[in-house]
C-alpha cells in the first residue's frame, strides 16, 4: 500500500509491510475508537467527556467539567494523528469532523484567547495560579502541535489562528519582563510545541518564548514557591501536591531541580524529562548553541547507557513515574510508560537533526519497534500505560505491582498514552530521513520513497525490503548530480555489505556508523546493502543485579519475549542453556506476521515445599519465543524477556 506525506520539504512515501500496517491500522481503526472514547461511546469504559467539556464551555451543553486537570490535551492529541492521517489516508468526512473540533475550540476561545476547559468551567478566577501541578501550559502546548500539524496537512489556517491567539496571551502573560509571571509549566510540552510553531510560521517570537521557558526553569528563586505563596494570597483551592512533595522527588518531578545548562543526569519523572529534552535539543539547534547541545549529550549518554531497558522504556519506578539511580532496572515493577517510550522517539529526532549520529537513531529504532508499540494490541482497540518486561502471576497482588496490567485496557481515566502512540506511528515517516545542504541520511529502513532536494538536485530514493524480517535492501536512486547520500549501518549489525550497481563497496569505513557514498549519480543507479539479523544473545551490565545469570533474545530491532501461552506457566523456571541453536521462522498467520525464535531447553520441574536440599529436576521443552511488541495479543499470562541460562 502507498501512503504519502510532505513534511519539512521532503515527500515521503511509504510502502513497507510492516509500519503501513500500523498506519493503515491508526487510520481506520485507532482514530475511530479514541474519537468514541473521546465522546463517551465505549461501553463499560470510564468516561473522559473531553468534548463535552469544550461544548459546555461554549454554551452548547449543560453540565460539569469532568476528567483529569489535562482532558484538553487527549483531544489535541487526536486531531493531531488526524492530521498525520490525512497525509497518508485522506479522508473528507473524517477532515470535516476535525474541523468540526476545532470550531468548537473556536467558539470555547474567551476573548482574550483563552483556552483552558478545566480553568474556564472550575477555576474561572484562578488562571496561571497553579503551573506546576495543573497543566495549563501543558494542554496548550498540545493544543499548538496540534495546529502546527493540521495547518501543514490542509492549510486550513483556522485553528492555527485559535493557537496563535492563545499564544500571544501567554507571551503577554509569562517572560522575564517587569509585571510578567516568571514562571513556566511543571510539566514540559509548551517548549516543543513553540519550537514547532516558529518552524511553521517563522514568527521569532515563538522562538524566543520557548527559549525563555527552557531557560526559566529551575532559577532561583524558584518561581514554585512563589507561586505557591500567590496561591494561598488569591484564597485559590489547596491542590494534591500543595506541600510539594511530589512523590518525595522535590522539583525533580517537574525537572526544576537545576536550570538546564547545570543539569547532569536524567532525574525525575520520565515523560516530562523526555519532553523536555526534546526541546532542549530543538532549541540548540535552532540558536546554534554549542553549549546546551553538550548538556543534551550529556543527558542522552545517561540515560541511554546507564537508565534505558533493553526496550527502549523509561522509568524504574512507579513512585513519581520517574527514573531512579543509575543501573536500577526491575522488569516486574518498572513502569515503562508508553508516553516515555514516545517521548524517547522525539528526542532521539531532534538529537539525530543536531547531528546525525548512529547512536541516536539506534535508540530511536529500538524504542520504535520494542517500548513503544508494545502499548496497543495489534487490533488498535486496547493499550497498556506501563509496559513490564515480567509479568509473573505469582505476584500479581503485591502492591508495588498493581500498576502493572496482565492485559491491555480498553481505555485510562488519565488518557496521555493512546493517542501518543497514535500521533506517533501517524507521522512514523517523518523519523526515518533528515538531511543537511549535500547529504540525504537514512536512519530508518522503512520501504517507501522520499523526495527532495540536495544543493538545489531534485533526487527520490527507493527503498524495497521485508524489514525488520529481512535485511536485504534494495535501494534505487533518482536524479542525476553530486550528492551524498549516508545509509545507517545499526549497531547491532556485524558483517554488513554493500555495492552500488554491482559494484562491492568497503562497508565498514563509516562515518559515525554511517555509509556515506559521495559520487557523481545518475537515474537509475541502484544501491544494495545487506545487514545480517542473526539471533543474538543479550547480555546485561553486571551492574545491573536483577538480570545476572539471565539472557536476552534479539534479531535484528526487535527483542524478544518468552510467554505463557506458548511455553506453559512458571516462566522463571525455563533455562536456555548456552550450546542451544535458535532458528528464527516467519509465521505469517501468527500475530500479522512475525518472525519466531525457537530453541531447545528446559523448565525446572513443581516442587511441593518453597525450599529443598536439592536442584530442581530439569524437564527438556522446546522455547518459542515472540516479538516484545506482540506479547498479550492472544491470551493473558506470564510473560519475560529475560531468561536463565545454563
Amino acid at each position: 500500500m502507498e501512503l504519502s506525506s510532505v513534511n519539512n520539504n521532503q515527500k515521503v512515501t511509504v510502502e513497507d509491510a510492516f509500519w503501513s500496517n500500523y498506519k493503515q491500522l491508526v487510520a481506520e481503526q485507532v482514530i475511530p475508537y479514541q474519537w468514541k472514547a473521546l465522546n463517551d461511546q465505549l461501553p463499560d469504559t470510564a468516561p473522559s467527556h473531553a468534548i463535552e467539556n469544550f461544548r459546555i464551555v461554549a454554551g452548547e451543553a449543560k453540565g460539569d467539567y469532568y476528567g483529569t486537570v489535562f482532558q484538553d490535551s487527549d483531544v489535541a492529541k487526536w486531531l493531531e494523528t488526524v492530521a498525520y492521517s490525512l497525509r497518508s489516508f485522506p479522508d473528507s468526512e473524517l477532515e470535516e469532523s476535525a474541523d468540526e473540533v476545532i470550531s468548537l475550540m473556536g467558539r470555547a476561545q474567551a476573548e482574550d484567547g483563552y483556552l483552558n476547559t478545566y480553568y474556564m468551567l472550575v477555576e474561572p478566577d484562578n488562571r496561571w495560579t497553579n503551573l506546576r501541578d495543573n497543566h495549563e501550559l501543558y494542554c496548550a502546548g498540545h493544543l499548538i502541535e496540534a495546529a502546527v500539524a493540521y495547518y501543514e496537512t490542509t492549510s486550513k489556517r483556522e485553528f492555527l489562528d485559535i493557537m496563535e491567539n492563545y499564544v500571544e496571551l501567554i507571551r503577554s502573560t509569562f517572560g522575564s519582563e517587569d509585571g510578567k509571571l516568571q514562571g513556566y509549566p511543571g510539566h514540559p510540552e509548551i517548549e516543543l510545541a513553540l519550537l514547532r510553531l516558529f518552524d511553521a510560521t517563522g514568527k521569532h517570537e515563538h522562538l524566543e518564548l520557548a527559549a525563555y521557558f527552557i531557560e526559566q526553569r529551575g532559577q532561583e528563586p524558584h518561581y514554585f514557591d512563589m507561586e505557591k505563596e500567590r496561591r494561598q494570597s488569591l484564597g485559590a483551592p489547596a491542590t494534591w501536591n500543595d506541600q510539594n512533595t511530589n512523590f518525595g522527588l522535590g522539583y525533580a518531578y517537574m525537572q526544576a531541580h537545576l536550570p538546564v545548562r547545570q543539569q547532569q543526569e536524567a532525574t525525575g519523572h520520565s515523560v516530562r524529562a523526555m519532553y523536555l529534552y526534546a526541546a532542549m535539543a530543538y532549541l540548540a539547534r535552532q540558536t546554534n548553541d554549542a553549549e546546551l547541545q553538550t548538556v543534551c549529550d550529556t543527558l542522552w549518554d545517561d540515560v541511554t547507557k546507564r537508565k534505558m531497558y533493553i526496550t527502549g522504556g523509561l522509568g524504574s519506578a512507579v513512585n513519581g513515574e520517574a527514573f531512579t539511580d543509575a543501573y536500577d532496572l526491575p522488569n516486574d515493577s518498572m513502569y515503562c510508560e508508553t508516553c516515555a517510550s514516545v517521548g524517547l522517539v522525539f528526542w532521539a529526532k531532534q538529537m539525530l537533526l543536531l547531528s546525525p549520529d548512529r547512536k541516536y537513531a539506534d535508540v530511536l529504532e529500538r524504542a520504535i519497534y520494542n517500548g513503544t508499540i508494545s502499548g496497543m494490541d495489534l487490533d488498535g482497540k486496547r493499550f497498556f500505560y506501563v509496559n513490564p518486561l515480567e509479568v509473573n502471576t505469582y505476584q500479581a497482588g503485591r502492591k508495588d505491582q498493581e500498576h502493572v496490567k496482565q492485559e491491555r485496557q480498553k481505555w485510562f481515566a488519565c488518557a496521555c498514552c493512546p493517542p501518543n502512540l497514535a500521533r506517533m506511528i501517524a507521522s512514523i515517516e517523518d523519523y526515518a530521513y533528515t538531511q543537511t545542504e549535500d547529504t540525504l541520511y537514512t536512519h530508518l529502513y522503512i520501504a517507501g520513497s522520499v523526495e527532495t532536494r540536495l544543493d538545489e538536485l531534485s533526487i527520490k530514493l527507493t527503498q524495497k525490503h521485508q524489514y525488520p524480517w529481512d535485511a536485504s535492501i534494495s535501494v534505487m536512486v533518482e536524479g542525476n548530480g553530486q550528492f551524498k547520500l549516508a545509509f545507517r549501518i545499526p549497531g547491532w549489525c556485524e558483517g554488513a555489505a554493500a555495492s552500488v550497481n554491482g559494484e562491492t563497496l568497503a562497508s565498514d569505513e563509516l562515518v559515525n556508523g554511517y555509509l556515506v557514498l559521495d559520487r557523481m549519480w545518475e537515474n537509475g543507479d541502484q544501491i544494495e546493502l545487506t545487514l545480517p539479523l542473526p539471533v543474538v544473545r543479550v547480555y546485561s551490565n553486571p551492574k545491573i543485579g536483577m538480570n545476572q545469570g539471565q539472557v536476552a533474545l534479539q534479531r535484528g530491532p526487535v527483542v524478544y519475549c518468552l510467554e505463557e501461552v506458548d511455553n506453559g506457566k512458571s516462566l522463571a523456571g525455563l533455562r536456555l542453556p548456552r550450546e542451544s541453536e535458535i532458528t528464527a521462522v516467519f509465521e505469517e498467520n501468527l500475530l500479522n506476521g512475525v518472525v519466531i525464535l525457537e530453541a531447545d531447553g528446559f523448565t525446572a520441574s513443581e516442587s511441593e515445599g518453597l525450599y529443598q536440599s536439592h536442584a530442581p529436576m530439569l524437564e527438556p521443552i522446546k522455547l518459542r519465543a515472540i516479538p516484545y511488541y506482540a506479547w498479550c495479543n492472544r491470551k493473558a499470562g506470564e510473560m519475560r524477556i529475560w531468561t536463565h541460562e545454563t
